[in-house]
């Protein structure tokens, strides 16, 4: 079918086939999530076996995906597939949280009737993440942000973010490796260690890191990153600041404690989200 056309038209023939497939496998993984989610918080029993505060959470995380996630990344999906780039990089960011989320959801709940949805899910949402990253065109996707002071703004918010959660982590971690104990969230979620640090310690905070520092010193490859990247973070403090009400819903005690920094990155997130997108150039598409 190819052979006949340019080798420009072919490339972006091949170009618009790997997106359909990504973006048609974040559709599935955000329906399969979907429905994971809401048997998760609407069957009763679902996480029986779960600690009090491990339970808060996991219930906080499936509203959040059935009501901010999944429906985030198919409609962005689907104005992606009709040419939208913005969407594309939202549905890229989303996908990425997507995956974070079921590999705690994976690794750290203990088996139960959804574990397969769960690792349909994980996968699914894997291997979408790989095709959009991979579809990216680093040159023609970096011509789109001509506005540095957007770009040196979204660098810093990147860094900013990722060396406060590092410090969170290490605040108590570290005192409790010096004292020979365990930290207190990983006695509170009974756990054998805190999935959360592990995935930001090993790949998500370098990772943060890695694009903040690629985007000052203006390497193609940081924009379209940095945008999902800016997603991937305002997702990941939703349903800390969805827990509290999760608690109360449950007559228990709220812990407040998280909700005022919590809320202050989140609407900085989105600032600078909104800012960094409303920038683009997308007469270049």
């Amino acid at each position: 079918m190819t052979a006949h056309l340019a080798p420009d038209a072919v490339d972006q023939h091949r170009a618009n086939a790997a997106a359909r497939t990504w973006l048609g496998l974040s559709i599935a993984a955000a329906a399969l999530a979907f429905v994971g989610s809401v048997v998760g918080f609407s069957v009763q029993g679902s996480y029986i076996s779960l600690t009090s505060a491990f339970l808060f959470q996991a219930l906080a995380q499936d509203i959040i995906n059935a009501v901010v996630v999944a429906p985030l990344i198919v409609l962005c999906a689907v104005l992606a597939l009709r040419g939208s780039y913005r969407a594309g990089l939202l549905c890229l960011g989303a996908v990425a949280f997507t995956v974070y989320s079921y590999v705690i959801y994976t690794f750290s709940i203990p088996f139960g009737p959804i574990f397969p949805v769960w690792v349909g899910v994980l996968g699914l949402s894997l291997f979408a993440l790989i095709g959009g990253l991979a579809s990216i065109n680093r040159q023609s996707s970096a011509g789109r942000f001509t506005h540095n002071r957007a770009a040196v703004v979204a660098a810093w918010t990147l860094l900013a973010v990722a060396g406060l959660f590092g410090l969170l982590w290490l605040s108590e971690d570290l005192p409790a490796l010096l004292n020979g104990v365990r930290p207190q969230s990983v006695i509170d979620l009974a756990l054998p260690t805190n999935p959360v640090h592990i995935l930001d310690y090993a790949f998500f905070l370098p990772a943060a890191v890695w694009t903040g520092v690629g985007l000052l010193r203006r390497r193609a490859f940081a924009y379209p990153i940095a945008a999902a990247f800016l997603v991937f973070l305002l997702l990941t403090c939703l349903p800390i600041l969805t827990t509290p009400f999760v608690q109360l819903t449950l007559q228990e005690p709220a812990s407040w404690g998280a909700m005022i920094p919590i809320g202050i990155v989140a609407a900085i997130l989105v600032g600078v989200l909104s800012w960094f997108l409303a920038t683009l150039h997308l007469e270049r598409q």
